[in-house]
């Protein structure tokens, strides 16, 4: 697996952790804390447009109850 540069974990209420990590290929990881080992992988681009888009309310309508 690359060498990856994996951020803090960002952690909700509980044990509900995520980590974003990139590599010096332009590869860019998340995973759940503590499962680094199995990451979803893209192109930091398609990070990039993900946090933008869930930056801009567009995922909101899954966080309803």
């Amino acid at each position: 697996m690359a060498d990856i540069d994996w951020e803090d974990p960002f952690c909700g209420e509980g044990a509900n952790c995520f980590r974003i990590g990139t590599d010096a290929d332009g590869n860019a990881y998340i995973a759940v804390a503590g499962q680094e080992d199995r990451p979803l992988v893209d192109t930091r681009d398609a990070l990039r447009a993900l946090i933008q888009e869930i930056k801009a309310g567009r995922a909101d309508h899954l966080l309803k109850d």
